[in-house]
């Protein structure tokens, strides 16, 4: 089933090392986590939702709303779950530019080496581009294509095209699960930044036009798929309309105001300092969320910031601790020890469970004012350079301790 698209910003650039090293090693254990807990099914069909799939760039510190998310969380992915694709039965192929031209090649190795049908692999890699880049003409030119397979032989397609004059990129999400026919309405509407007048393919009306194509490839189209919407907006900084204050407020009270050593649930984080709980809840939130709650990924981004310094500069202290929590977890997991991994999952319900009784304040500017301020204290980093102590010395007088209600 073909999931939906999202609608970027374009921007340029390139990931700093010290930000895609990270990106890598928590996204790698991410993907552990929720095979260990969930399957690889529900591995594709998160990485289908382009709502988890942007909070999942948020919360590694990506710049929360750009099309460069795509690009960077999938080379994050593939250098650090294919060093272990054999015990996870997730392989990863292709990627931007040249990358996308060797998704073939690499899809017949993983044939070879697990047993699946290479030839319907790349056929379906072929098609799933052929349909966003040449089916729908909506102005958007395929540069990125990365093709995820399971061992079980289920895909997902995660492929990004490009649209110069509008200066937007558009994310399309592919789930095999489904899929009976690739050629007519793969989606219910292309939603997003309207486009005028396109070439769709793909649309009921234009069967007459499809008749002598279809008597060529020998396609019989039968089913609807659904698309959802995500338009992300041109500005940089994130603001209280891009997140669910109701949330985030639960999270950081959880994180600001919880004493770990009166909940059970949560005794073996003890220790652990508020800043990283604050990660650490939101991280277990993309593990362990439900698909309703990734309406606003922006809220994502008070994980570990980005590398633009919106929301804030990214905390690579936390970002590095928040690692090592997670990797000890997973590895105590693998021999049967599940007790830290259990408490890590309790986060993102207690959290969820604080919301209830939480009212939302006004907060969101001193929120993001504390984390500012306070960078230099955690390592602070953007693509200019590190966090520097401010000048102000009232700003110092809470020594990084957040007092927000």
């Amino acid at each position: 089933m073909k999931r939906g698209h999202a609608d970027l910003p374009l921007h340029y650039g390139t990931v700093p090392q010290w930000l895609a090293q990270r990106m890598s090693r928590l996204g790698g254990a991410i993907v552990e986590a929720i095979v260990m807990e969930y399957g690889r099914s529900e591995f594709l069909r998160r990485m289908s939702d382009p709502f988890w799939f942007q909070s999942l760039g948020c919360v590694l510190g990506m710049d929360w709303h750009s099309s460069g998310i795509t690009t960077s969380v999938m080379n994050a992915l593939k250098k650090s779950v294919n060093l272990h694709s054999d015990d996870l039965g997730i392989y990863i192929c292709g990627g931007r530019g040249k990358s996308s031209r060797q998704t073939p090649v690499e899809l017949l190795s993983v044939a070879e080496r697990t047993g699946l049908d290479g030839a319907s692999l790349v056929r379906s890699s072929k098609l799933s581009a052929k349909v966003d880049n040449t089916a729908l003409q909506d102005g958007f030119q395929l540069y990125l294509h990365s093709f995820i397979v399971t061992a079980d032989g289920e895909w997902a397609v995660i492929q990004q095209g490009m649209n110069q004059d509008s200066r937007m990129a558009r994310r399309y999400h592919w789930l095999s699960s489904a899929i009976e026919t690739f050629t007519e309405e793969p989606h219910t509407s292309v939603c997003g930044c309207n486009q005028g007048l396109i070439l769709n393919l793909t649309h009921h009306d234009a069967l007459p036009t499809k008749k002598g194509i279809l008597e060529l490839v020998h396609e019989t189209p039968e089913r609807i798929m659904r698309e959802v919407e995500l338009i992300m907006p041109r500005h940089h900084e994130v603001t209280a309309a891009d997140v669910n204050m109701r949330r985030l407020g639960a999270a950081l009270r959880l994180a600001y105001e919880t004493d770990v050593r009166d909940i059970e649930a949560l005794l073996l984080l003890e220790g652990v300092g508020p800043r990283t709980l604050q990660s650490l809840t939101l991280v277990s939130e993309v593990i362990h969320g439900t698909p309703s709650r990734f309406a606003d990924p922006a809220r994502f981004s008070f994980a570990h910031g980005g590398k633009d310094g919106y929301p804030f500069p990214v905390p690579v202290n936390v970002y590095d601790e928040t690692i090592d929590i997670f990797d000890k977890a997973i590895h105590a997991a693998r021999m049967g020890n599940t007790d830290k991994s259990d408490a890590l999952r309790n986060l993102s319900v207690i959290s969820a469970e604080m919301e209830r009784s939480y009212t939302p304040s006004d907060y969101f500017d001193r929120f993001v004012e504390h984390e500012r301020s306070n960078a230099w204290r955690w390592g602070g980093k953007t693509v200019k350079g590190d966090a520097v102590c401010p000048k102000d010395e009232d700003k110092q007088e809470n020594n990084g301790q957040l007092f927000l209600w």
